[in-house]
């Protein structure tokens, strides 16, 4: 525009140049077609119409004489006034839009650093009445913005129209005696495209009245959605998307405890994250989210936050959402698109589908009391009516059996446990029996402390694995891989339905003594689970990182009472590694406890014959002793005279008094 305006402005100032001048118009006019406009899409007439007044004016560029007043009415006054009004217009809506826009920016950093622990009613009220005034100022902005760009494009062909035709027109006045050079056939291409100028004003008016009411319309449409926390109830939150995108705060390290948070736009492509900062041109990579996990955290004081955990574990992301909604919204996509439902044929339908069962899950077709109230005994005063009905129950049977079924494996109205109960707890009663919890600290360094050892440091096996605590429940059964997975389904189905997607991230260590869960953080010991009364492990039949198990316990309403808990956790793909660990472990102590069993009973065997020996070498003594005292006895019973050969016999003091005792007792029976 500038340049044409110059063209016209050297036909206007010199009428000596006037030859010149046309001529560079005419050259301008011939290059519109190369020009490719934002918002202006490719016009054939506009072109064609440029490009015939391209060749009338190259012909007319022999005429040198120009009415000055003609062309200041006729061709500079319409080109001046688009120039100097309407796109300085422009300009001006397009700073008032950047100013807006920043105030918007502000106020919404602001509502972002709101704290959840001290709730101020009245900072919180201002905040968001700056969120929405702001966001409305923009709103308001921006559609006047787009409305005044589109209007710029009629007025763009109405400022190239306009001063051509009063250029031609003052031509035509100016050189009456060049008539013959203009054929009734130009007079009438003119004619018709001064109808076609009226004919563009009266559709841009049109089209400005429609686009004028179609923002009346839409700013009372989008009045909610200018506050920043919008009525859930209003907005309900949808669990079957698979595609999301929109403004997250990323929380960016900057040093051991210190960050900051970049407001970026996010969006999901397939089975990626990706991010575009503010200026950027496309957006790039932030995190590939195929099988990844994903959980609401508390960080910073900030509400709305979430964590993102790649597959692997190498790398996880923490954002704010700047809603409830768009906290559970993006949660859920990112939780439908980790499982690939994306890659279905119709993943929404998909997703609802998977959704819609795992509320089904806990909500059984008959409920517990009906089931209870069709197995229960019939009176003695119907028996026609029980034989009846057991007559035509045949159809139901099977549903009873199946209630029955899960009945023997998980108790109806079974309480879930959804975190892990701190170690600070085990004073409290009833706690730490069932589990064994321990609340000693893990040594970092390899120091014994007190020269004490480790309970497992002569354990030959030691695994270390990531997992999060899922849930845990009390279970009827503890013989049967079913109840694994019933618990898996049910502590699934009742996290989708209770919007609990929070989990605590552990280390588990398999040893050949136990399993113990460490804190990876503090490295104390959360719960020790010994390994004799992990009965029962399973993991999960699609999804492999879900793995669960039984653990068979004393305790409850009573000592004597065995118990049977479920716990289930998630990894990182290793599920069935965990439950082999598991498995290698058990092994290992069962070896090691029959290698016990057998050493103790050859032990024992050892005692035995020791026993004998010594109680065969006493029987021997004493049969020498009796043998002896015999001998003396015998001896002694001898007349004590010499004999032949000089020789006497002597007795000990013991032995005489023996003999003397026995003569003295002789007599007495001589005289009774």
């Amino acid at each position: 525009m500038n340049q044409l305006y110059q063209a016209m402005r050297r036909i206007y100032d010199a009428q000596n140049e006037l030859s010149a001048a046309t001529h560079l118009t005419s050259k301008l006019l011939k290059e519109y077609e190369k020009q490719r406009f934002p918002l202006g899409g490719d016009d054939e007439v506009m072109s064609s119409t440029l490009q015939q007044f391209s060749k009338v004016i190259d012909e007319l560029s022999s005429c040198h004489a120009v009415l000055s007043t003609q062309l200041a009415d006729a061709m500079m006054f319409p080109i001046t006034q688009f120039k100097e009004r309407d796109l300085k217009e422009i300009l001006t809506l397009k700073e008032v839009f950047q100013i807006a826009s920043n105030d918007h920016d502000a106020a919404i950093h602001r509502y972002s650093r709101l704290s959840k622990k001290r709730e101020n009613d009245k900072a919180k009220y201002e905040v968001t009445e700056d969120v929405y005034t702001s966001r409305k100022k923009q709103h308001q902005t921006m559609m006047h913005y787009f409305c005044s760009l589109n209007t710029l494009q009629y007025k763009k062909k109405i400022a190239l129209l306009e001063p051509l035709l009063g250029y031609m027109q003052a031509q035509i006045s100016f050189f009456k005696m060049g008539s013959d050079n203009l054929s009734e056939q130009l007079e009438e291409f003119l004619t018709n495209i001064g109808t076609s100028v009226q004919n563009v004003r009266r559709e841009m008016d049109s089209d400005v009245e429609t686009m004028q009411q179609t923002i009346e319309d839409l700013e009372i449409a989008s009045d909610p959605l200018y506050v920043p926390d919008p009525d859930p109830t209003k907005f309900p939150v949808n669990r079957n998307l698979t595609r999301k995108a929109g403004y997250l705060n990323a929380r960016n390290k900057t040093g051991l405890v210190s960050s900051t948070w970049d407001r970026q736009f996010y969006f999901t492509q397939g089975g990626n994250l990706m991010s575009q900062a503010r200026g950027d041109v496309a957006g790039g990579l932030a995190m590939d989210i195929d099988n990844c996990s994903v959980m609401a955290v508390d960080c910073e004081d900030r509400r709305y936050c979430f964590q993102i955990t790649s597959f692997d574990g190498k790398k996880s992301s923490i954002l704010q959402a700047e809603s409830k909604k768009d906290h559970e919204e993006w949660i859920c996509t990112i939780n439908n698109i980790s499982k690939q439902i994306y890659l279905s044929e119709n993943p929404e339908e998909t997703a609802a589908r998977v959704n819609q069962s795992a509320l089904e899950a806990v909500t059984p077709s008959p409920s517990f009391q009906q089931r209870h109230e069709s197995l229960r005994p019939v009176g003695q005063s119907r028996p026609s009516t029980a034989r009846t009905s057991s007559s035509g129950s045949l159809g139901s049977e099977s549903t009873n059996l199946a209630a029955l079924s899960l009945d023997s494996l998980v108790a109806p109205d079974t309480p879930i446990q959804f975190d892990i109960i701190s170690p600070v707890s085990e004073d409290q009663p009833g706690q730490g029996k069932a589990s064994g919890q321990g609340g000693r600290r893990t040594n970092p360094f390899g120091e014994s402390g007190r020269g004490t050892r480790s309970e497992t440091e002569d354990s030959i096996l030691h695994q270390l694995f990531i997992v999060r605590f899922l849930g845990s429940m009390e279970v009827k059964s503890d013989d049967n891989p079913d109840v694994v997975y019933e618990t898996m389904r049910q502590i699934l189905a009742a996290r989708a339905i209770h919007n609990i997607f929070r989990m605590t991230e552990s280390h588990l260590l398999v040893t050949c003594d136990c399993l113990k869960l460490i804190d990876p953080q503090t490295q104390v010991t959360r719960l020790t689970f010994p390994l004799p009364s992990v009965v029962l492990y399973a993991t999960h039949q699609e999804n492999k990182r879900l793995f669960g198990f039984v653990l068979r316990t004393s305790g409850g309403r009573s000592e004597s009472h065995l118990s049977s808990v479920c716990y289930i956790f998630e990894s990182n793909n290793e599920g069935e590694k965990i439950c082999d660990s598991v498995g290698l472990a058990k092994q290992i102590a069962l070896h090691a406890e029959l290698d016990r069993r057998a050493s103790e009973k050859q032990k024992e065997i050892e005692r035995v014959k020791e026993k004998q020996q010594k109680e065969l070498s006493k029987q021997k003594q004493i049969e020498k002793d009796l043998e002896e005292q015999s001998r003396l006895i015998a001896a002694s019973s001898r007349p004590n005279q010499a004999s032949s050969e000089g020789q006497f016999v002597v007795l000990s003091s013991s032995q005489s008094e023996e003999s003397d005792l026995g003569e003295e007792g002789k007599k007495r029976e001589s005289e009774a």
